[in-house]
């Protein structure tokens, strides 16, 4: 089954008026008074404009980890792999403690 044919223009005979057809119309044409008063809606909604700019993503953490790239040998990393899932913060825990660095 198809779906119908959205109209943008109105078209006689289909069972409506020219005059609801403009009664209902969901975006209607703006006029050049309507563009010298638009204003940002960042201006009109601020704090709307915020919570949405804020509220974007995971929060910032303090200490972000960053990614490296490490080579060691096969059976090191086949030895954390085996202990299941996290053995990549298993691996982080000891290299913390190997250097001194408090948890």
């Amino acid at each position: 089954m198809t779906k119908p044919k959205l109209q943008t223009i109105f078209e006689p005979g289909r069972g409506y008026s020219k005059e609801d057809w403009d009664a209902v119309s969901d975006n209607p044409e703006w006029t050049e008074e309507d563009f010298r008063n638009a204003r940002p809606f960042a201006e009109v909604f601020p704090d709307l404009a915020e919570s949405i700019r804020r509220s974007r993503g995971r929060p910032a953490l303090d200490n972000p980890k960053k990614q490296v790239t490490l080579r060691l040998d096969s059976d090191v990393v086949a030895r954390f792999r085996a202990g299941g899932p996290g053995w990549q913060s298993r691996i982080n825990d000891i290299l913390r403690k190997a250097a001194g660095l408090p948890k």
